[in-house]
């Protein structure tokens, strides 16, 4: 089965198995690249056209064993969903509710804290300058979140993450992680992979201790734009990943 696409016909019940399939995939494979941490860290899609009614993995499932079937189906605007038995995290509650309610180009929701990327939100200056083709695929691209204030568990703090956000598709959250938003899940797992490789290359560069090479401003902007026509990779890239996972364990899509 394909991933889910933005121009993707079809019934509503073939939609949501087609989103919870996918979701299921991208918790998996985040598993396998070791991006996880302990059984936190949150993944979310919308499921309604204005993206308040949206997916999202169960409190404290170890990414490596979540199913689609198992993936809770909430509504940013339930003010009861956190007194119920099958609550989800509160700061994923916190964090994706606000966002989902708030950004509805942000149909796909990935925040984890995987170790490249969250090495580079650790450092004083947290930018991600463009010194190899991977980095510049993110220049100007990304917001930067510098007022972190301990765990996200309050609605205020999601709709100031998602003011912070605005119309960008990478957060880098200063002194705790990432947060990557797009319109597909394919599209976000592809920004959120490119992302940790850029951090790593970055993290590599500094280890040197020799000056970074850094890309004139228009070698950079027209690196991130030529991107822009390798969009379809993301499907492509996804798609194989799943076809991998199918041969391994295709339980996760039960």
């Amino acid at each position: 089965m394909q991933s889910e696409r933005p121009d993707v016909d079809g019934s509503v019940f073939e939609t949501e198995r087609r989103l919870r399939v996918d979701l299921a995939a991208a918790f998996r494979l985040a598993a396998q690249f070791n991006w996880h941490e302990s059984v936190g860290n949150h993944f979310s899609a919308s499921l309604s056209p204005d993206g308040r009614r949206f997916l999202m993995n169960p409190r404290w499932r170890h990414f490596s064993g979540i199913r689609a079937s198992e993936l809770l189906a909430l509504d940013a605007d339930d003010d009861r969903t956190m007194e119920r038995p099958d609550a989800p995290d509160p700061s994923a509650w916190a964090i994706h509710g606000q966002l989902h309610a708030r950004l509805p180009q942000a149909r796909s929701i990935l925040h984890l804290h995987p170790p490249y990327a969250t090495a580079v939100a650790a450092l004083a200056d947290p930018t991600v300058p463009p010194i190899d083709q991977n980095t510049a695929r993110f220049y100007n691209r990304i917001a930067v979140d510098r007022a972190y204030g301990g765990i996200a568990d309050s609605a205020a703090e999601g709709a100031r993450l998602a003011d912070i956000l605005g119309n960008r598709r990478v957060l880098m959250m200063g002194n705790h992680g990432v947060l990557v938003v797009a319109p597909t899940i394919a599209e976000a797992f592809e920004d959120l992979y490119f992302l940790e490789r850029a951090c790593q290359t970055l993290v590599l560069a500094y280890s040197t201790g020799q000056p970074l090479n850094v890309m004139s401003p228009e070698l950079a902007e027209r690196t991130a734009v030529d991107w822009e026509d390798y969009s379809g990779m993301s499907f492509a890239h996804f798609d194989e990943l799943k076809r991998a996972l199918d041969r391994q364990d295709p339980a996760y899509a039960s």
